[in-house]
């Protein structure tokens, strides 16, 4: 199955750059491009991409306000947000907006195809040491109680503690002495308590609840 993509930046150079990379793949191929968040949409209802890039600093709709309202169409596509910064605030917005992980623009071709095929399938692409020091620079006001967080058990919090630690699910079990299979299992029924769509925004909830500390 070929996985379909639309490229959001409002460089043409990088977006010429990123098409040329993702074009050269065999399983990849860029349906669409848009130089502005205001123009990602109207490509993404046209074009039923699997995953957008995202650049995070658009001249007229920023990448923030972009993937908003992507995650509101019907069966949205996932977003991996591409970034010069890794320590820009607007990648952690991204990210509690919804965008499923962020790859430096500087990052190899090779990680770049890696990302997508991951978000593709369902999978989040997570840079822990990255988003706990953004989480970190977050006032301690800012945060608030999460729906479902308090219904978590206690290895299901076990899970998520770990979740935000960056760790796999094989790595999870090993960890706790369980199976996979039983830690799939947790993850799922984290996801689902929090209403989240991915690891990416479970690790975003436990830091905005207070429940993991960044600190």
């Amino acid at each position: 199955m070929t996985l379909r993509v639309v490229i959001a930046d409002d460089e043409d150079l990088i977006r010429t750059g990123l098409r040329i990379i993702l074009d050269a793949e065999p399983d990849l191929t860029v349906v669409g491009e848009a130089a502005d968040g205001a123009a990602v949409v109207p490509v993404v209802r046209r074009e039923r991409p699997d995953v957008v890039l995202m650049d995070v600093r658009m001249p007229a709709l920023d990448g923030i306000r972009a993937t908003e309202l992507l995650l509101t169409l019907d069966d949205p596509p996932k977003v991996l947000v591409v970034t010069t910064f890794e320590n820009d605030d607007h990648v952690y917005d991204a990210l509690r907006a919804g965008a499923s992980g962020f790859l430096l623009k500087r990052a190899r071709p090779d990680d770049l195809v890696r990302a997508v095929r991951l978000v593709a399938a369902g999978e989040s692409l997570l840079f822990p040491a990255a988003i706990r020091t953004l989480a970190g620079r977050r006032p301690r006001g800012d945060a608030a109680p999460v729906p479902g967080i308090d219904r978590l058990t206690g290895r299901e919090g076990d899970v998520l503690r770990l979740m935000t630690r960056g760790l796999s699910n094989q790595e999870i079990a090993a960890e706790l002495v369980v199976s996979q299979e039983t830690v799939k299992t947790h993850v799922g029924n984290v996801l689902a308590k929090l209403g989240a769509r991915d690891r990416t925004q479970a690790v975003i909830a436990a830091y905005e609840s207070g429940f993991v500390s960044p600190r």
